[in-house]
C-alpha cells in the first residue's frame, strides 16, 4: 500500500508515462463522434454494481493526485472528485481509456483499472466520498461583482443540466461541479469552447460557445461558489 502511494506520488510530480496513449479517436469536432454512444466498456461498467471497500483499495493509487479525500488541487491542477456522479465517472475514465479524451497525466491510472469491475468499484468509492467544503475559489478584488455576474449568466443558460446547487444529473450523465475548483471550472469551459475538449457535449459547446472570456471567469467563479445541501463535508469544529 505505501509502495503505491510513493510511486503515483512520484508519477504525480514527474509525470511519467507508462507506454504510449491510445490512437485518438474521432472527435467532436469531425461530427462524426457520437456524446453518449451506449456501447463498450462504460456500458458494462454501468450495468455493474460498484464495490465500495474494492473500490477505495483501487483508489489508492489516484490519491497522490486527487488526494485520498478526493478534494484534488486547489490550483486547478487536478479535479474535486469526491462525490461525482458514478455515471460521469465511468464514461470520463471510459473516454480517455479509448483515446477520446486527451489526458496523458491520467491516461497511465486509468489503464491500470484491469476491467469494468473495476471501474464500477472506483467510481462508486469517490462517489460515496463528502464533498470538500474548502476548494479553489475565485479570489479577486471584484470576487462579489464577479459571481454575482455568473449567478446571472448560470441561470439563464447552466441551470437547468447542473440544477441549483451545481447537483448535476446522475442519469443524464451531468457532472456534480458544486465544490470544485475555480481554476479547474476555467480551464475545462474555456477547452470546451475552444474545441479542444474532444467528448465534450455537443450541447455544451453549443451554449458555450459564444461566450467572452470574462464571461468564462465570472460562470467560474459563480460554479465555484456553489455547495450541494447533505454532500459537503461536516464544518470542522
Amino acid at each position: 500500500m505505501k509502495f503505491a502511494l510513493l510511486w503515483s506520488a512520484v508519477f504525480c510530480s514527474t509525470v511519467v508515462l507508462a507506454g504510449p496513449p491510445p490512437t485518438k479517436q474521432e472527435g467532436i469536432e469531425s461530427g462524426q463522434y457520437q456524446w453518449n454512444a451506449q456501447k463498450g466498456e462504460k456500458v458494462e461498467a454501468l450495468k455493474l454494481k460498484g464495490d465500495i471497500t474494492r473500490g477505495e483499495e483501487a483508489y489508492e493509487i489516484c490519491g497522490a493526485c486527487h488526494l485520498a479525500s478526493g478534494a484534488g488541487r486547489p490550483d486547478g491542477t487536478f479535479p474535486q472528485l469526491a462525490g461525482q456522479h458514478t455515471t460521469v465517472l465511468i464514461k470520463q475514465m471510459a473516454d480517455i481509456r479509448a483515446g477520446m479524451r486527451d489526458n496523458p497525466t491520467m491516461y497511465p491510472f486509468a489503464v491500470s483499472l484491469t476491467d469494468p469491475q473495476e471501474l464500477a468499484d472506483v467510481s462508486a468509492f469517490i462517489e460515496h466520498l463528502c464533498i470538500p467544503t474548502t476548494h479553489g475559489k475565485y479570489e479577486g478584488v471584484d470576487a462579489a461583482i464577479q459571481v454575482a455576474t455568473g449567478k446571472q449568466l448560470y441561470e439563464k443558460q447552466c441551470l437547468e443540466c447542473h440544477g441549483k446547487n451545481g447537483e448535476g444529473n446522475k442519469k443524464l450523465f451531468y457532472p456534480v461541479i458544486a465544490g470544485q475548483h475555480y481554476q479547474y471550472l476555467l480551464r475545462q469551459m474555456t477547452e470546451i469552447r475552444d474545441g479542444r475538449r474532444r467528448n465534450a457535449n455537443p450541447d455544451m459547446v453549443k451554449v458555450i460557445k459564444p461566450y467572452t472570456d470574462a464571461q468564462l471567469v465570472a460562470i467560474s467563479a459563480y460554479q465555484a461558489s456553489l455547495s450541494m445541501p447533505g454532500a459537503m463535508c461536516a464544518k470542522k469544529k
